[in-house]
């Protein structure tokens, strides 16, 4: 295989593992009826006249199962937070005691339940577009380097089956990880 086939192969293998990546991140947001600090981390909060990420002005910390904890650093700011975690309506009871915000999410409806399944099917979905979008391009790049002679047909051929094996592989994963967080989301 030539240098530039395997730059090409180590770059979408890369790019596979970004969009997978991706996906897990998307699926950490997801709410499943427990206290996940990562729901919290970016919501845009009025911090000084500047809009901050809340996860710049505070500690979040789970206190239970249904509890997170926001500890401002400076508590006169504890309104403009408590405000911005509102304003992301996470379906969330937000409260305060002069000192903390607490946040707490209660159970989750088996409607509800079904609503954050089928984003998760979503969100799987669009990853699997994205991966086979990744293949589409790289297998573009192989022709192009085919038809210019720099490598022949039994190296592209070779090639296909490579940069389908790494799609299959991934796709795999990324089916195990959406089945993971349904069963986590369906459980009561």
């Amino acid at each position: 295989m030539n240098e530039n086939c395997e730059m090409e192969m180590m770059e979408y293998d890369d790019k596979l593992k970004k969009a997978f990546d991706h996906l897990v991140d998307e699926y950490m947001l997801i709410r499943v009826g427990r206290a996940n600090p990562k729901m919290l981390e970016n919501i845009m909060v009025d911090y000084y006249g500047t809009r901050t990420p809340l996860k710049q002005t505070c500690n979040i910390t789970v206190q239970d199962a249904r509890m997170i904890i926001v500890s401002p650093w400076d508590v006169s700011t504890l309104k403009n937070l408590r405000s911005g975690i509102e304003a992301a309506n996470l379906g969330v009871s937000v409260g305060d005691d002069g000192k903390i915000i607490r946040v707490g999410f209660p159970m989750l409806t088996e409607e509800r339940r079904k609503e954050f399944s089928k984003d998760a099917k979503k969100l799987l979905e669009e990853c699997k577009i994205a991966m086979r979008n990744l293949r589409r391009d790289v297998l573009e790049s192989f022709k192009t380097m085919k038809k210019n002679a720099e490598i022949s047909e039994d190296e592209y051929n070779s090639l296909e089956k490579d940069v389908q094996k790494a799609l299959d592989s991934y796709t795999l994963k990324a089916d195990n990880a959406c089945d993971k967080k349904v069963a986590e989301i369906m459980e009561v």
